[in-house]
C-alpha cells in the first residue's frame, strides 16, 4: 500500500570513463574481455524464470575473428514462443498491480549493478560479439543503457504527475495503467542499450513482454538478462526467445493478447510486421500500439561559410565511428566546392590514421562489420562504385573477410546527387559525397530533403545564423534528430530524445516520456461527492 507521495532520484548522466592506458577500467574491461573470449557461453532462451536448452544450437562468433568460437545459443520452436506468451499473460496479474516504487526500483537498482560490478561484462560482451571498441561499448553498453533506467524512471514519475483539473464538488483523476496484454519486443545488433530498453521501457510500466533479441546480440543479451535477475526483476516479466523471426512472429502476431510492438531494426521488416499486424487487427482484444525506429540514410550538409576541419572531423566521426553501424550514422554529404579541396584534405590525413583490427587492440578506431552478408552487401557497393562512370572511390575501398569481416573506411565521390550510395542505406564504414556549386546551395538542400526515404538524423554546417535558419526551416522534415555544426550521430538519454519519420520510424523518441507514454492506456476517474437526485436542468422550467 501507497504510504506517501515519493520523490525518484534526480536522473543525471552517467559519466563516460576514459580507459586511457593503464586505468583501472581499461585494465579490468581487457582482462575480462580475455576471460570471455577464452571461454565458451551456453545461452539459454529464458521463460518464466526457466532457462530452456533446446540443443538446436547456433555459434557465437566475434566478426573480427570469424574462426573463433565463444559460445552457443539454443533456438526456438513454436511451442516455446506460445510458452512465453502464456508465462508473459500469467504474469501480468501480478506485475501490473505491483506499486510503481517498486517496478522504479528494480530498474534504478539495475543501473547501479551496471555502474559497477556489471560494467565490464557489459562492456566485454558487446566488443566480443558485436566488434565494438572499447569507448563505442562504453558509451552504449554501459552508459546510455544506465541512463535510460535511470531517465524513465523519472519520466514514468513525470506522467503519473500529470493530472487533470478538477470542478468544485468533483474530483477527476487518471490512472495510467499498463496495455491489457503483452508486448513484443524486437530488438537489433548493434546497440546493446536499444536492446535493453525496447523490453524494459514497457516493462517499467507494468506491460508483460517477449522479447527477440538479435541473434547477433546473443551474449550482451544474456547479460542484460542476468542483470534483470540480480536487479529483481519477477520471472514472467521479460521472456526471452531466439530463432526464427518469421516463426517468431507469425506465432506472436496470432495471438488475441498481442497488444504492441516495441522494434528497432530495418525499414523493410518494419514495415512488413505492420502489415501482418493490420492483417490481423480482427483478431485482437485492443488495437496494439506500434512504435518502431528503423532506417536511415544520414546526411552532413555544408555551407561554404563552415569550418572546413570540423566538416571532416564530424564525417571522420559520424560515418566511421562502430564502422557506420550506427541508425544515425553519417552516409551521404553535400559539400560546395569552394571548400572541397580543404575538407578533402583533413579528411584525407584523418582517414589515413585510422586503425582497424580486433576490439581487443584500444588503438584501433574502426572494427569487423557484423556479418557475412552485411559485408558482402557493402564490398559489391564498393567494387559497383569503382566501376561506374558516375562515381570515384576516393579513399579506402579495400576489404578483408579472410579472418574477419573487414571493410576500409571509405570515402566515395559521386557525380550524381542520386547515385546509388547517395540514397541506399548500407549500414557499414562507406559515406558518399556530392560537390555541390557555391550558388545552388538553395537547390542543394532540396536535394537533401528529397532525395530518400529517410528522415532520422542529419547535420548541417554553417557559421552564418542567416543559412543556419534558411537550412533548418528548409530541412524541418528531413531528420527527426537535427544537429548544426555537429555530427549526425551521438544522441544522450535526457538531452535528444532519439527518432524519426518518414520511413525511418514513428518517431516516438527512446529516452523520452513519449515513448514511456505508448506503453500505457488512461483510465479518467471522475467521482462527484454530492450526486444529483433530481433530473430535471434549470432550463426545463
Amino acid at each position: 500500500m501507497t504510504r506517501g507521495f515519493f520523490n525518484v532520484p534526480v536522473a543525471t548522466n552517467e559519466p563516460v570513463k576514459s580507459y586511457k592506458a593503464n586505468s583501472p577500467e581499461r585494465n579490468e574491461v581487457l582482462a575480462t574481455y580475455k576471460a570471455m573470449y577464452n571461454g565458451k557461453v551456453d545461452i539459454p532462451m529464458h521463460i518464466n524464470g526457466e532457462e530452456i536448452k533446446t540443443g538446436n544450437i547456433r555459434n557465437i562468433t566475434p566478426p573480427h575473428d570469424h574462426k573463433h568460437i565463444v559460445g552457443q545459443y539454443h533456438i526456438a520452436e513454436k511451442t516455446h514462443v506460445e510458452s512465453a506468451i502464456s508465462t508473459a499473460l500469467a504474469a501480468r496479474a501480478a506485475w501490473s498491480s505491483v506499486s510503481w516504487m517498486e517496478r522504479a526500483s528494480i530498474f534504478l537498482k539495475a543501473a547501479e549493478l551496471l555502474a559497477g560490478p556489471y560494467r565490464a561484462k557489459m562492456n566485454a560482451a558487446t566488443m566480443i560479439a558485436q566488434s565494438k571498441n572499447v569507448f563505442q561499448a562504453e558509451i552504449d553498453a554501459a552508459c546510455e543503457m544506465i541512463d535510460f533506467f535511470k531517465f524513465n524512471v523519472q519520466y514514468m514519475t513525470d506522467i503519473f504527475k500529470d493530472q487533470p483539473a478538477s470542478a468544485p464538488g468533483i474530483w477527476n483523476r487518471v490512472e495510467y495503467r499498463p496495455l491489457e496484454g503483452f508486448v513484443y519486443a524486437i530488438s537489433p545488433f548493434n546497440f546493446t542499450s536499444i536492446a535493453a530498453n525496447l523490453p524494459a521501457a514497457a516493462a517499467l510500466m507494468g506491460n508483460v513482454v517477449v522479447w527477440k533479441p538479435s541473434d547477433h546480440q546473443a551474449y550482451s543479451a544474456q547479460v542484460i538478462v542476468d542483470l534483470f535477475k540480480e536487479a529483481g526483476l519477477p520471472d514472467g516479466v521479460i521472456n526471452v526467445v531466439y530463432g526464427d523471426p518469421v516463426m517468431i512472429s507469425d506465432t506472436i502476431l496470432a495471438s488475441p493478447d498481442f497488444s504492441g510492438l516495441h522494434f528497432t531494426g530495418s525499414t523493410f521488416v518494419f514495415k512488413e510486421l505492420w502489415k501482418q499486424i493490420g492483417n490481423n487487427i480482427h483478431t485482437y482484444k485492443t488495437y496494439p500500439r506500434i512504435v518502431g525506429e528503423t532506417g536511415g540514410k544520414d546526411f552532413i550538409w555544408a555551407h561554404n561559410s563552415a569550418n572546413p576541419l570540423q566538416i571532416a572531423t564530424a564525417i571522420t566521426r559520424g560515418a566511421f565511428e562502430y564502422q557506420g553501424q550506427k541508425c544515425s550514422a553519417a552516409s551521404r554529404a553535400y559539400i560546395p566546392a569552394s571548400i572541397w579541396n580543404s575538407v578533402k584534405e583533413h579528411l584525407t590525413n584523418q582517414v589515413n590514421e585510422l586503425k582497424m583490427g580486433s576490439p581487443e587492440d584500444t588503438s584501433n578506431f574502426v572494427n569487423a562489420v557484423i556479418h557475412e552478408g552485411s559485408f558482402d552487401k557493402i564490398a559489391s557497393y564498393i567494387d559497383a562504385a569503382k566501376k561506374d562512370n558516375d562515381a570515384e572511390v576516393i579513399l579506402g575501398g579495400n576489404y578483408d573477410k579472410s579472418v574477419g569481416y573487414f571493410i576500409e573506411p571509405t570515402v566515395i565521390l559521386a557525380k550524381s546527387p542520386t547515385y546509388a550510395t547517395m540514397t541506399t542505406e548500407l549500414f557499414g564504414p562507406v559515406i558518399t559525397i556530392y560537390i555541390y556549386e557555391d550558388e545552388a546551395w538553395e537547390d542543394s538542400l532540396k536535394l537533401v530533403d528529397e532525395s530518400t526515404e529517410y528522415a532520422l538524423t542529419g547535420a548541417i554546417f554553417s557559421k552564418d545564423r542567416y543559412i543556419v535558419e534558411k537550412a533548418s526551416k528548409a530541412l524541418e522534415n528531413a531528420a527527426g534528430n537535427f544537429y548544426i555544426n555537429d555530427k549526425p550521430t551521438g544522441a544522450v538519454v535526457g538531452q535528444q530524445p532519439f527518432g524519426g519519420a518518414r520511413a525511418s520510424g514513428t518517431n516516438d523518441k527512446a529516452g523520452s516520456a513519449q515513448n514511456l507514454l505508448r506503453w500505457t492506456s488512461v483510465r479518467l476517474i471522475k467521482e462527484t461527492f454530492v450526486s444529483p437526485e433530481d433530473y430535471k436542468y434549470p432550463f426545463l422550467g
